[in-house]
C-alpha cells in the first residue's frame, strides 16, 4: 500500500467514526426550536495584484424548526409480583423528551385484550382502578400518601426524563400464574408555562416555512401507538402469584369409658381427636392462617388439647390457640407454596 494510499484510508476511518458519533451526542447538542442562526460571508480579492478591501455578504438568517420526539420505558425487564385481591399494585415507567423543545405530555394507561407480555407469557386478565401518579419526590419508588395523581407531565425540559407509576388493584379471582399487560402512552402537548396542560401539537404540512416548523420524530413505535404521531408508549406486567388453600378434616377415636384405649368405641363419654390439614398448592406464601372449627352440640371441648402448627401427619407441633363459646381458634404459621400445616383437638361425646 503506498503512503498515499496510507493516507487515504486512515483519514476514511476518521470520517466514519466520526460520523458514527454523532448520533449519541445529537440530543446533548439539539438547538433549541425557535433559535435564530445567522451569518455572513467575506470575500477577498485583488486588484493588480493588490489587496482590496474585502466585501461582505448580508446576514443569511434562518429559524431552526421544531423536532418532536419522545420515549417511553418500562423501569425494568421484570414483571410486578402481586395477589389476588392486593391493591396499590405498580409499575413503573420513564417518560423521556427528546424534543428540542420544552414540552407538556399527556398519559394514557390502557390494557390489551390478549397478547403476548413483554415479560414472558400470555396477558387473561385486567386489573380495575388504573391511576397513573408522578414521582413527586423523585425518589424512584411509589410513595403513597406523597407522590401526586396526574394525566398529563408539565414543562419537561429538553432531553429530561420524568418517572411515572401506573397504580391499580387486583380481582381477588385471580389464581397464580394469570397475567395483566399494563400501556402506559404519553402524547407531546405544547409546553403551557402554567399548571395546565398544553395545546394538541399539529405536525406542519408542506415546504418549510419561514417560521418555526414541526417535525414528528418518533419513527420507532411503541405496543399502544404509531409512528411519527407525536406519541410514544411501553408495556409492562403484573403476575399473579397465589395461594391455593385445601383443607382436610378427620376425626380419630382416642378412648371410650368402657375400653379405655383398647379398641375404643364412639359411645357417649369417648375422646375424639379432630386433624385439621391446610396444604397449599399455589405459588405464593399463605398467611395470617387461621383455623376457626365450631364444635358439633353433641361434643364437649376438652381444654388445653389444641396442637399448633402439626406436620401433613398432623403429628408434632405446639401447644396454642383457643376455645370460646364452642369455636377452636387455630392459628397457624405461614404455609408456604407446596407446604402443608395442621392443628389438632379433642372434644368428649355426650
Amino acid at each position: 500500500m503506498t503512503n498515499q494510499m496510507r493516507l487515504f484510508a486512515s483519514a476514511s476511518l476518521l470520517a466514519v467514526a466520526a460520523l458514527g458519533a454523532t448520533p449519541a451526542l445529537a440530543a446533548d447538542i439539539a438547538t433549541d426550536a425557535g433559535t435564530t442562526i445567522s451569518n455572513t460571508a467575506s470575500v477577498a480579492y485583488s486588484v493588480a495584484s493588490v489587496p482590496q478591501s474585502a466585501v461582505n455578504s448580508n446576514t443569511a438568517s434562518f429559524l431552526v424548526d421544531r423536532k418532536i420526539n419522545l420515549l417511553v420505558a418500562a423501569s425494568d425487564a421484570v414483571t410486578t409480583t402481586v395477589a389476588p385481591g392486593q391493591t396499590g399494585v405498580v409499575t413503573t415507567f420513564t417518560v423521556h423528551n427528546l424534543s428540542n423543545q420544552t414540552l407538556d405530555f399527556a398519559l394514557t394507561a390502557s390494557q390489551p385484550s390478549g397478547g403476548s407480555a413483554p415479560n414472558g407469557g400470555t396477558d387473561n386478565f385486567d386489573v380495575t382502578s388504573v391511576l397513573i401518579y408522578a414521582d413527586t419526590n423523585t425518589n424512584g419508588q411509589y410513595d403513597s400518601g406523597t407522590d401526586q395523581q396526574i394525566t398529563y407531565l408539565d414543562e419537561v425540559t429538553e432531553d429530561a426524563s420524568r418517572t411515572v407509576f401506573v397504580v391499580a388493584s387486583v380481582p381477588g379471582s385471580q389464581v397464580t400464574s394469570d397475567i395483566a399487560v399494563m400501556y402506559l402512552k404519553a402524547t407531546a402537548r405544547e409546553g403551557s408555562g402554567a399548571s395546565s396542560q398544553g395545546a394538541a401539537i399539529t405536525e406542519t404540512s408542506g415546504a418549510n416555512t419561514a417560521g418555526v416548523d414541526t417535525v414528528f420524530a418518533d419513527t420507532t413505535a411503541g405496543p399502544a401507538d404509531s409512528t411519527r404521531q407525536g406519541d410514544h408508549s411501553a408495556s409492562d406486567d403484573y403476575t399473579v402469584a397465589a395461594a391455593a388453600l385445601t383443607v382436610t378434616k378427620s376425626s380419630t377415636i382416642i378412648s371410650d369409658p368402657i375400653n379405655n384405649t383398647s379398641n375404643p368405641k364412639m359411645i357417649p363419654g369417648a375422646v375424639v381427636e379432630y386433624c385439621v390439614k391446610v396444604a397449599n398448592g399455589g405459588g405464593a406464601t399463605a398467611t395470617n392462617v387461621v383455623i376457626t372449627d365450631t364444635l358439633p352440640s353433641d361434643t364437649t371441648f376438652n381444654a388445653g388439647s389444641i396442637i399448633v402448627d402439626g406436620d401433613s401427619s398432623c403429628a408434632n407441633g405446639s401447644a396454642g390457640g383457643s376455645e370460646s363459646g364452642g369455636v377452636v381458634t387455630a392459628p397457624l404459621s405461614n404455609i408456604a407454596s407446596s407446604a402443608t400445616r395442621s392443628a389438632r383437638f379433642r372434644v368428649t361425646v355426650r
